[in-house]
């Protein structure tokens, strides 16, 4: 080993260490070496004397041991490469022994202590929910303890424990104890979900759930994972917020943002209901100062409320095409301007629709309005038919203020603010509409872009009129299975603990309890780079026939699930709002025009599912969507969400710092992945159109530029003008980031606050 030592040591004096108990003892150089060699043990291409060295060690005299375990930590760290994967093993190993060392005071996994042990010390600091106790006999505590496998802490990668560590397991944030360890939160998660359930049945439900999680197969979001076990009751990642005209609904949409914000969810925010400036109010006694002012309002809002030491809060903020100041809020974002008239710490989505293409593709002009001015206009918006019709008779009435603009010119200037910011995202409403489950209409997305679901504005914070929209998340991933037939159970448990989510979780404002109504979840994929790579299709049509297939199984899956539990407990309380109460499932409603690139080809019995429906309803009024899974895919060691990775090892962003992750199977597969900016963004948006015909929400979809690939590093607006045209003329509801290479915007491609990125 390298060290350096002291100059008492070089003569002779020996080195005194401290101990976790505090206790001082000679250094045992051995006891370094064995630690290490457990730690690289069956382990391929691993050094210990590799670990010694790059550790540059410095021992000098009263160093504490648990300081020595983390630069060791660290050196094994500094060692991950593509070329030598396994040192992310050994850190993992490493990182594990210490956390065990810190909360058990053991490292071996048959010295853990008993689950109800863990359960009622918890408890007893406030930590777990006392519920669990009075849930739960000894006797099924004895039993559920025995199906607890700690060994599986060690499949955990050296970014995904650590992940765990910083975000999901339970501790004190101010002094970083911590209150256990994975394998605990992952049961008594399992535990929470299913308490309810009879008691002849629930161990195994309880067993099976706990096997998914555990052995990575689902993956669950932040709220979820941070809140289920503990007295906080609020699981929803995402809340959809639908700002109405009037001070009373502004204000009280303000309030709802900051009590959703404290309770770790990601907001999503409809401004295009609220008039323009220098409208009239109370017939002229005011005229409107615009919607700058109130969107500082909501950015402060949701900046200055943490949410319980695991993240910011965030928000995204949605307008149509055609509102009077568009033009101002399209550039809200850039660098460009002064804090007057910019509004940079939140991200926005424009709202586009056939007719915006139409006077795109004949070069055409829009026409901005203020929506106090154009009655009956919003509530179109996202009816084709029912909006050209009121928008063209509104465009030759010359007593409405109006403004013009060439819609190329707009588009352009779209694009140019989507490329620089990467953050100005697409809504195409009327896919969003027409390919919807709902038949109420769909207003605005979330933080995220993935969720589309029913709002209506609050005029008071106690308002039970309006409604607020949620969604809990999860993910499966895709890596893990081995046939698409493992999907159906997995697609069960999902819905079985999300639909338990909805019951469970306190709702702090009123015009949220709409949820109970609809229960909706969004299910999606993880790690799809991954399973494209073992199956060696890439990013374009080659992927098409495997895609098809597995969304379809997937969806099929999720609204199997539903009916079962509808035939339990009963269909969702607003089953007859949705479109399957009427039997119309999304392969009825999806653009036909992704057949051109994929055959409308089913390997299910939709046809008897479809029955079903019809006769048992739904639990769920909506199952799938796909968030971005930054966080879990970390957790889990898999490519995050549908995404290509960056590159084959990626540094991604911890609480603790950087994080190296390196991609499933490198060393065996490698050659098999596409990178993100290899890819052409029309195989990829032609492949997430095979994927939103079958999912009945929208879904977070990136694009990729990489500007090496021009000549002068200068790319063509054009690029990014056709690639939003592609999209909607697939289908695709909405384009969540621009990424770039060019160093302008974040390179982790994950949710901005995390909170939807499961």
């Amino acid at each position: 080993m390298v060290s350096e030592i002291t100059n008492e040591s070089k003569q002779h004096t020996p080195v005194n260490v401290i101990k976790r108990d505090g206790k001082t003892e000679k250094l045992d150089i051995n006891k370094i070496h064995k630690v290490l060699s457990w730690a690289t043990e069956g382990l391929k291409n691993v050094s210990v004397s590799d670990i010694e060295v790059n550790a540059k060690l410095q021992l000098k005299d009263g160093i504490k041991t648990t300081d020595i375990h983390k630069v060791l930590v660290e050196s094994a760290v500094g060692l991950i490469t593509a070329k030598n994967p396994n040192y992310q093993f050994v850190a993992s190993r490493l990182l594990n022994y210490y956390i065990r060392k810190e909360t058990f005071g053991a490292y071996s996994s048959k010295e853990m202590p008993h689950l109800k042990d863990v359960i009622k010390k918890n408890v007893s600091v406030g930590v777990y929910d006392k519920e669990i106790l009075d849930s739960y006999t000894a006797n099924e505590i004895d039993s559920i303890n025995d199906y607890i496998h700690h060994e599986r802490d060690f499949n955990f990668a050296f970014a995904g424990i650590q992940q765990m560590v910083d975000k999901y397991v339970l501790k004190d944030r101010v002094n970083n104890k911590l209150y256990e360890t994975p394998q605990y939160a992952f049961m008594v998660i399992a535990m929470v979900v299913f308490a309810k359930y009879p008691k002849e049945t629930r161990i195994d439900y309880i067993r099976r759930l706990y096997n998914q999680i555990s052995l990575f197969k689902i993956n669950l979001p932040t709220p979820i994972l941070c809140g289920i076990r503990t007295p906080l009751r609020q699981y929803s990642s995402c809340t959809l917020i639908d700002i109405g005209d009037s001070l009373e609904s502004i204000f009280a949409s303000n309030t709802a943002v900051g009590y959703y914000t404290a309770k770790r969810a990601g907001i999503g925010l409809n401004i295009g209901r609220i008039r323009a400036i220098g409208s009239s109010i109370r017939n002229g006694e005011v005229i409107h100062t615009g919607l700058i002012p109130y969107m500082k309002m909501f950015e402060a809002t949701t900046k200055c409320t943490t949410q319980n030491g695991v993240r910011g809060g965030s928000s995204t903020t949605y307008y149509p095409f055609w509102h009077y100041e568009v033009e101002e809020l399209l550039v809200l974002k850039n660098n460009k301007g002064n804090d007057e008239n910019r509004i940079r710490k939140m991200d926005y989505g424009v709202q586009l629709c056939r007719l915006f293409y139409q006077r795109v593709r004949d070069d055409g002009v829009i026409t901005l309005f203020s929506p106090s001015d154009v009655p009956g206009l919003y509530e179109a918006f996202g009816d084709n038919a029912k909006f050209e019709e009121l928008y063209n008779k509104y465009e030759k009435d010359a007593s409405v203020r109006n403004k013009k603009i060439k819609a190329r010119e707009f588009i352009s200037k779209l694009a140019q603010e989507r490329l620089e910011t990467g953050r100005i995202y697409v809504m195409n409403i009327d896919h969003c509409n027409s390919h919807s489950s709902f038949k109420d209409k769909i207003r605005m997305s979330n933080l995220c872009t993935e969720i589309t679901l029913p709002t209506k504005p609050l005029n008071s914070i106690e308002d039970a009129d309006g409604e607020i929209a949620l969604c809990v998340l999860s993910a499966v991933n895709l890596g893990a299975i081995d046939t698409l037939d493992d999907l159906e159970e997995t697609c069960e448990l999902i819905v079985r603990t999300l639909d338990f989510v909805i019951e469970y979780q306190e709702y702090p404002v009123k015009a949220a309890e709409h949820m109970l109504g609809r229960r909706s979840i969004g299910v999606g994929f993880t790690n799809l780079a991954y399973y494209l790579a073992k199956n060696k299709v890439g990013y374009d049509k080659t992927s098409l026939p495997l895609v098809n297939k597995t969304a379809e199984a997937f969806q099929y899956y999720l609204l199997k699930a539903s009916v079962k539990l509808a035939k339990e407990f009963g269909p969702c309380k607003y089953f007859d709002k949705t479109k399957y109460s009427e039997g119309i499932l999304p392969i009825d409603t999806y653009c036909k025009n992704v057949d051109k690139i994929m055959p409308h080809t089913l390997h299910h019995d939709w046809e008897a599912l479809r029955k079903d429906i019809l006769q048992y309803g739904l639990r769920n009024s909506t199952l799938s969507t796909q968030m971005p899974c930054e966080s879990s895919s970390v957790l889990n060691n898999s490519t995050n969400g549908i995404e290509p990775p960056r590159s084959l090892v990626s540094t991604k962003k911890s609480k603790q710092g950087l994080l190296r992750q390196v991609v499933p199977e490198v060393n065996k597969i490698g050659h098999h992945y596409s990178t993100a900016f290899e890819i052409e963004n029309n195989g990829y948006l032609e492949m997430v159109s095979v994927i939103q015909k079958y999912f009945d929400q929208a879904m977070s979809v990136n694009n990729y530029y990489d500007f090496t690939k021009f000549e002068d590093g200068e790319l063509p607006l054009s690029n990014v003008i056709n690639d939003i045209l592609y999209a909607y003329s697939l289908g695709i509801k909405t384009l969540y980031y621009a990424n770039s290479n060019d160093g302008n915007i974040d390179t982790d491609g994950g949710c901005v606050g995390g909170a939807c990125s499961v």
